[in-house]
């Protein structure tokens, strides 16, 4: 059984941290570096390429870049020279991104489903350096073709969630990134969604928190669960044996914080990695059964590079 441990770098990290927390995450032994663009904080290519630059073996994923943001040849040209400049250490997701956000900036299409099989069908032909002429409903291109495309191509991973996209990911993409939280229960519906793809990549996104006092490192992971009962991550709960529990608690507490607070243990044991070395290190072991081929960690609590070193304790 073998599990890649990766991190995520948090999106808020001021900007004299975020290249220290690179390095440190390189030098303890992760695996993997993750880096999200949520709108209004910080691009994801700029990320990567800045934390590929000031680490050694490191890999960089970027999760993950709306489709309906970047003309595709552009982002094509933009993956390459980062891949070029860094082989094999760079992995892209690829998604609808969040529909709030992609209508905020005027970029939410009317198929998101088609305008994700558009672009990352055509992104990978280009990273692979072919020429590429499609005319579709959202992608359109014209005898493109890298002049200098990448010796080791970059996977392509989906950053989706729903039957129909993560359908999708199977048949065109090289793995699936699942945000948070990922449990066992999440990651076997999404397999079954996925379906039958060799070599498909699976990565899940966990919040966690790592103390000698299982309660201390409960209380830092509360605030990131918060967010749990809204609607867009019930398939991440549904398959859970406590689903109903868990939104009869949400409409009895609207309050974020008031909920997050009123979590039972158990519960906050089952939608996180957290607890002791020891406790985490069982949840990682379940999710590597449950089939993950990797985990990034979402360091919680104050202060993310104080974190990075306690869930370094999991390696």
């Amino acid at each position: 059984m073998s599990l890649d441990i990766g991190v995520l770098l948090p999106r808020d990290l001021p900007a004299d941290q975020v290249l220290p927390y690179a390095r440190r995450a390189d030098e303890l032994g992760f695996a993997e570096l993750w880096v999200v663009e949520d709108l209004g904080f910080r691009g994801g290519m700029a990320q990567a390429a800045a934390a590929l630059a000031v680490t050694e073996r490191i890999r960089v994923g970027v999760g993950i870049l709306p489709a309906g943001a970047r003309n595709v040849a552009f982002a094509a040209m933009e993956a390459a020279t980062v891949a070029e400049l860094f082989p094999g250490r760079l992995h892209l997701g690829i998604g609808h991104g969040m529909p709030d956000w992609m209508r905020q900036v005027g970029a939410w299409p009317a198929s998101p489903l088609t305008a994700f099989e558009e672009y990352v069908t055509a992104l990978r032909a280009l990273l692979r350096g072919e020429e590429v002429t499609v005319e579709g409903r959202y992608v359109r291109l014209d005898g493109v073709r890298l002049e200098s495309p990448p010796a080791e191509v970059p996977p392509v991973l989906a950053g989706v969630r729903g039957p129909k996209s993560l359908a999708a990911a199977g048949r065109i993409a090289d793995g699936t990134v699942l945000a948070e939280p990922v449990g066992p229960e999440y990651l076997a519906a999404a397999i079954a969604q996925i379906g039958h793809a060799p070599g498909h990549r699976l990565v899940a996104y966990e919040i966690a928190a790592v103390d000698p006092d299982p309660a201390a490192a409960r209380e830092r992971v509360r605030p990131a669960l918060a967010w749990l009962g809204d609607p867009g991550w019930a398939p991440h709960i549904e398959p859970m044996d406590f689903a109903a529990e868990f939104r009869d608690l949400r409409e009895r507490t609207p309050d974020r914080a008031e909920f997050a607070a009123a979590l039972p243990d158990a519960w906050v044991d089952r939608l996180a990695v957290v607890g002791t070395p020891e406790q985490a290190r069982a949840r990682l072991d379940g999710l590597a059964l449950a089939g993950a081929d990797a985990v990034a960690l979402a360091p919680a609590g104050p202060d993310p590079l104080a974190s990075l070193e306690e869930l370094a304790a999991v390696l």
